[in-house]
């Protein structure tokens, strides 16, 4: 028997614990909407088994970052056997709702009718690629499936991060500025190569800024797809008194042949990073991506660092 004041037995309550006020609470966990569309991730470049692996990957960052949701993979260049096309997949994720509900109709549930687009695209591209981006747009135009098309991933402050832990991963960069040593082959002077021309160039400059300040060097963005761009970006950074010069591929991985990485670092005469690859930041845009889309992306509490 207990009274209005706690049990008769004197045992005490574990009462629920109160949400945190303030601007240091807790945000709460993200939860996809019932019927959400699925994200579907827009892989450029020809499909292949370390394609298909780096995709996979990153899909998998995403689910584990958003619980329940549902994600497919489609290539620019995928032949719809082994690699699904961008306009295959909506087309089944569309086919696949709606069975869903018809399904639940003539089980008898109650069910609301499918509503809104199918799928969110998402290109894995870290920056503008305005000829790539056409090629997604018009798969999405040619599938006749009501879905939306996000921006790319950058630029943003956690691409900076990944690019600066691929560099100290090949000896070019310490990997925190804040211990005290140093790395003997460590660059003092980082190009940034992109793809997808002027446009590109200028968004890398901005992740470029973020990369400088973690490193204290300069880093300046140039264009693999531009004959000479790379070799006059270097000369700009030797001419300024950098002498051990690094490249960085602001690219995740797919969108362009590596050897045309190897032959710009080779053109420059300085070694090169990996690709950002399924670094964890990559997986996590992706979803930034998609729940900024859906509306539902978490509000920065008053005062929270920016991450």
């Amino acid at each position: 028997m207990s009274s209005p004041t706690g049990p008769a037995s004197g045992l005490p309550v574990r009462m629920p614990r109160p949400r945190q006020p303030g601007r240091h609470r807790r945000p709460e966990p993200l939860t996809v909407p019932e019927g959400a569309p699925a994200l579907v991730l827009a892989v450029p470049g020809t499909a292949g088994t370390a394609t298909r692996s780096l995709a996979e990957e990153i899909v998998s960052i995403a689910r584990s970052e958003l619980p329940g949701l549902e994600a497919r993979i489609g290539y620019l260049e995928g032949d719809d056997a082994e690699y699904p096309t961008l306009q295959s997949v909506l087309t089944h994720a569309a086919e696949e709702r709606t069975a869903r509900y018809e399904q639940a109709i003539a089980a008898g549930v109650e069910a609301k009718e499918p509503e809104g687009p199918v799928g969110i695209v998402v290109p894995l591209l870290a920056g503008p690629d305005s000829a790539l981006l056409r090629q997604i747009r018009q798969a999405v135009m040619d599938s006749r499936i009501a879905a939306e098309l996000t921006d790319v991933l950058g630029p943003h402050p956690l691409l900076a991060e990944a690019l600066h832990v691929r560099l100290s991963e090949a000896g070019l960069a310490r990997a925190d500025r804040a211990r005290l040593f140093t790395v003997a082959t460590a660059a003092d002077g980082i190009i940034l190569a992109s793809v997808g021309g002027e446009e590109a160039v200028q968004a890398a400059g901005i992740t470029g800024m973020l990369l400088a300040a973690r490193l204290a060097v300069p880093v300046m963005a140039a264009a693999l797809d531009q004959e000479g761009s790379i070799a006059g970006v270097a000369e700009q950074l030797r001419s300024s008194g950098s002498q051990q010069l690094a490249l960085a591929p602001y690219l995740i991985g797919p969108e362009i042949d590596t050897a045309l990485v190897e032959a710009a670092a080779k053109e420059v005469d300085c070694p090169a990073s990996e690709a950002l690859g399924p670094y964890p930041a990559i997986g996590k845009l992706v979803v930034t991506k998609y729940t900024t889309a859906l509306g539902i992306a978490p509000q920065q509490p008053q005062g929270a660092p920016v991450r």
